[in-house]
C-alpha cells in the first residue's frame, strides 16, 4: 500500500468564498452529494485541522450522531495544529501538532499506515501544506451562490498551478473540482 493522501475538502461560493457554509451550502447537500461526501469520509481515518476550524467543529460535532457520516467522522482521529493550548476533550480522540512541529509530523503521519487524511477548509493550514509538497489533493465543491463578500477561498500564500484530477456536476448545480497541486520547481 502506498502513502496515504491528504485530500482538502472545501465547500466555495462561485465568488470563491468559504465562510459560514452552514448558511448558503446546506441546500446544496442531497442524497447524491451526501453520498458522495460518506464515501470519501469513510475512506479517510483522520482529519487535520487548524486550531480555529478544530475549536469551531469541535462545539457542534460531538452532539452529532445517528447517521454513518457522522458517526465515522467523530470516530476518527483529530489532528489539531495549535502554537497555543488547545482543549481536546470536547472532541475526542484529538491529538494536537505543535505549529513548529507541523511538517515533520505531518510527513510522519502521511507515512504511517491507514487512510486518507481529510483537511476541511482552506487556510493556512492547507497552503502550507501545498508549498511543502504535502497536500495530495483540493476537492472544491462550488455551490451556485454568489456571496459577494467573506473570506477567500485562497490567499497570496495559496498561489500554485494544479492539475485537473475530475469534475462531478450534481443535480442542484453544484460542481466539485478535484485538483492535485503540482510542486514548484
Amino acid at each position: 500500500m502506498g502513502q496515504r493522501k491528504i485530500i482538502n475538502f472545501t465547500h466555495a461560493t462561485l465568488d470563491g468564498y468559504i465562510d459560514d457554509p452552514q448558511d448558503w451550502s446546506f441546500q446544496y447537500a442531497t442524497e447524491e452529494f451526501r453520498d458522495y461526501a460518506l464515501k470519501m469520509a469513510l475512506a479517510a481515518d483522520a482529519l487535520l485541522l487548524g486550531r480555529v476550524t478544530y475549536e469551531g467543529m469541535a462545539q457542534a460535532w460531538p452532539t452529532r450522531s445517528g447517521d454513518p457520516f457522522s458517526d465515522h467522522v467523530n470516530s476518527i482521529t483529530k489532528h489539531v495544529v495549535a502554537s497555543r493550548p488547545v482543549d481536546t476533550t470536547a472532541w475526542d480522540p484529538t491529538v494536537v501538532i505543535a505549529g513548529a512541529d507541523l511538517l515533520e509530523d505531518v510527513r510522519r503521519l502521511k507515512q504511517a499506515e491507514g487512510g486518507d487524511i481529510m483537511i476541511w477548509g482552506t487556510g493556512r493550514l492547507t497552503d502550507a501544506l501545498a508549498a511543502a509538497d504535502l497536500l495530495d489533493e483540493y476537492r472544491i465543491c462550488t455551490c451556485p451562490v454568489i456571496k459577494g463578500g467573506g473570506e477567500p477561498l485562497f490567499r497570496a500564500a495559496s498561489a500554485g498551478t494544479l492539475e485537473l484530477l475530475d469534475t462531478r456536476l450534481f443535480g442542484t448545480g453544484a460542481v466539485l473540482h478535484a485538483y492535485r497541486p503540482i510542486p514548484a520547481s
